[in-house]
């Protein structure tokens, strides 16, 4: 019988690879993951990096969808508000043009008027989370100013650019109007015809006033018509949140495919190691104690 003069270094090796063992299988159970270091699996953790990057891009746009989502929704919802208003100043230009009406009659209706036209000014400077939303790229500067030398009592003080946003691989989309666009395009001069509308209530004749009826109309047909943007842009945004959110689900898929551990499995393995590890620390100890007469007995 040939007899190991020196077993310890095995068993000391053996020791070590077991412990290895308890410690992978631990973090295992700890993290819920089969892959915790490259090591581990490295063509797995490649595709796992690269899962984890794309992820955190498909999050990342998430996030700016949800933004640009509400700046939209609010300014549709005001240019609802100002499509309302321009119906209520029309309303009021056909009371006025009224050849019934005497002058205090029609100023009274302008005095109404000239409410919307401060209503409709508030509405063009709407502001989210702290910036314009009408003022083109300008979104730190006010909009519409009131100005008594402009002949449509107010300047714009935006300017004519737009914000264009990346949400996605491939897609990329306009977030907004300038203002000039929207509310003081030539021929389409929202806040001339509101101010034609008051100066001929309070000076015109009846055909005057039922001349500036007709601006407003124009602006109004023209303002619903800029609507269908924030309408199309909101559903394009709302296609590509429903795009992402499959695609982070399918993500998390693979993810948990490739990196979750078999728990019922990894606990077994652990159970096991650790009852080598003890059995091997009990063979340790045992050596200490036995001689070459052990062996012969």
């Amino acid at each position: 019988m040939r007899v190991n003069p020196n077993p310890f270094p095995d068993l000391i090796a053996a020791l070590d690879q077991t412990q290895q063992q308890i410690n992978t299988d631990l973090q295992q159970v700890s993290t819920g993951q089969s892959v915790n270091v490259p090591s581990d699996n490295p063509a797995a953790a490649a595709v796992l990096l690269q899962n984890a990057d794309e992820t955190s891009a498909a999050d990342q746009f998430l996030r700016s969808i949800g933004s640009i989502q509400g700046e939209m929704q609010n300014a549709d919802s005001a240019l609802s508000s100002v499509v309302t208003a321009l119906q209520r100043a029309i309303s009021l230009g056909v009371e006025g043009a009224n050849g019934t009406l005497d002058s205090a009659d029609r100023n009274a209706v302008a005095t109404e008027v000239q409410g919307i036209q401060s209503q409709l000014l508030n509405l063009a400077n709407l502001t989210y989370q702290g910036s314009y939303v009408f003022a083109g790229t300008a979104t730190q500067t006010t909009p519409f100013i009131l100005d008594s030398s402009s002949p449509s009592g107010v300047t714009y003080a935006g300017n004519q650019d737009v914000n264009q946003v990346t949400l996605g691989n491939h897609f990329s989309l306009q977030s907004n109007l300038p203002g000039s666009q929207l509310f003081s395009a030539p021929g389409n001069d929202m806040f001339q015809a509101i101010q034609d509308l008051i100066t001929n209530l309070q000076t015109g004749t009846s055909a005057s006033i039922g001349s500036a009826v007709n601006e407003v109309s124009t602006a109004y047909n023209y303002i619903n018509t800029q609507r269908v943007f924030y309408g199309n842009a909101i559903n394009q945004l709302n296609a590509q949140q429903t795009d992402l959110s499959s695609e982070t689900t399918q993500l998390a898929q693979q993810q948990n495919t490739l990196g979750a551990a078999d728990l019922p499995a990894v606990i077994s393995n652990l159970v096991t190691a650790q009852t080598a590890r003890q059995a091997t620390l009990e063979a340790i100890g045992g050596t200490a104690r036995t001689d070459l007469f052990d062996y012969l007995k």
